[in-house]
């Protein structure tokens, strides 16, 4: 049975590839989708995998909502050094550690950002300042300074341990920021901290099972390959 390009309303949760822009996700499926008005709800950077949330249709609506409930990331912190971007992309600025610190000294700074924490977004986001990018200005070398926001943190949950890697699962709010989280785990240990991998597992009730990667889309997309809303 043939449809209609308008006739198409629902979810498609992705398995958002390494390397790939959230926006380029949502043009690959905006055009399987027969050019059907797509969106997602919650950007991951190009070097973040996992849940990505795409809206079709009248679904665009829900876009807000969705970006309300509480998203779950697994990622590796390298607490060795800082980077300007707060993650791999960045040059890494080694910082001196005398004494590693314990795995109850790394417990306790945990507990510190966990419930609503004060949080400053990485310079090179996409934060927009006076109409310009903040990783575009951040680029051209000129200064940053972004205000502090408040974010909550349901969870962190401390996976592995192993000077100067960890491994953590992290339940938090809209807005907040891991690369930033990785920078205060540094920052109240006195070592470094920047994200080396990163991987969204869940969107609320919407969870890695549910995904399907890129490739393995259907093309055309049908209703019947949709989530209702």
């Amino acid at each position: 049975m043939k449809y209609r390009r308008h006739d198409l309303h629902g979810l498609l949760v992705i398995d958002k590839p390494l390397g790939l822009s959230s926006m380029d996700v949502v043009r690959r499926v905006r055009r399987r989708a027969g050019h059907c008005k797509t969106g997602h709800a919650g950007t991951l950077d190009p070097l973040a995998t996992g849940v990505l949330i795409c809206c079709l249709g009248n679904a665009t609506k829900c876009v807000d909502q969705i970006m309300g409930l509480t998203k779950v990331y697994d990622t590796t912190v390298d607490l060795s050094a800082f980077t300007n971007t707060d993650d791999a992309e960045g040059e890494p600025e080694p910082v001196d550690v005398a004494t590693p610190p314990t795995e109850q000294q790394v417990r306790e700074a945990l507990d510190q950002l966990t419930g609503s924490i004060s949080q400053t977004p990485p310079a090179y986001s996409a934060i927009n300042i006076n109409g310009q990018r903040a990783y575009k200005l951040a680029r051209k070398g000129e200064a940053v300074e972004l205000p502090a926001r408040t974010v909550y943190i349901d969870s962190i949950e401390l996976r592995r341990y192993g000077w100067p890697t960890l491994e953590l699962t992290i339940a938090c709010g809209k807005g907040t920021y891991i690369r930033s989280l990785a920078r205060q785990i540094g920052q109240i240990l006195s070592t470094g901290g920047y994200l080396t991998a990163l991987r969204r597992t869940a969107i609320g009730p919407y969870d890695i099972e549910q995904s399907v990667r890129i490739d393995d889309l259907p093309e055309p997309i049908m209703p019947e390959n949709v989530l209702p809303i």
